[in-house]
């Protein structure tokens, strides 16, 4: 089943990896619209950064964040515990945007603000036990393009880069994040400010 509406086919693409089912479509936002989002959701979101712990030590995360949702569940990752507040406005109008065109329905957004090169995403699969089996993560990028790589968790030699350019949409299905995982690495270029959007459904 082709996930996106007639008019995005000439854009989208689905990347050609064993294990996994990933859709890339780097203009289902206008650049217009980007921009827009972009700032509204800059400077109206309740960013915060968490504080995480890798092996006993306990350091800042390299990246603000903030979650949004349709019910009062928690989402908990990496030891972390976050608790949703309601949707704005921007945020409905943007899930409604991706429910659309992906053909699932979410409840959740995680955002993640990545104020420059030196903050980033390590590995990891987005297999938390609130997003059931073969989990629907929908990603929109706003701000500054970023690199994003994934790699197969059981076959090292299968690797993917791309660039995740603003107002696009990745989205991950199936079975990918069983098999895969994916981060946003640190980068030395100087790059600007980035909002990652990652919309999901909690059980």
């Amino acid at each position: 089943m082709n996930l996106f509406a007639s008019e995005k086919e000439r854009n989208s693409k689905q990347l050609q990896i064993p294990d996994a089912d990933i859709w890339y479509d780097p203009c289902f936002l206008s650049s217009e619209e980007a921009s827009e989002y972009f700032k509204i959701l800059l400077n109206e979101t309740d960013w915060v950064q968490e504080t995480i712990t890798v092996f006993g030590k306990s350091h800042p995360q390299p990246r603000l964040t903030a979650l949004y949702g349709e019910q009062d569940k928690k989402y908990t990752y990496s030891n972390i515990t976050m608790y949703p507040k309601p949707f704005s406005e921007a945020l409905h109008n943007l899930k409604k945007k991706v429910e659309t065109v992906s053909g699932s329905v979410f409840t959740t957004v995680l955002l993640n603000l990545y104020r420059d090169g030196t903050d980033s995403n390590g590995w990891h699969s987005d297999d938390e036990k609130e997003l059931g089996t073969d989990p629907v993560i929908a990603s929109v990028s706003l701000g500054a393009p970023r690199m994003f790589h994934l790699r197969h968790k059981f076959q090292k030699e299968l690797k993917q880069k791309i660039i995740l350019e603003p107002g696009s949409l990745f989205l991950m299905q199936g079975t990918t994040q069983h098999y895969w995982q994916h981060q946003i690495p640190k980068t030395k270029k100087a790059v600007a400010p980035r909002i990652n959007l990652t919309f999901r459904k909690i059980k």
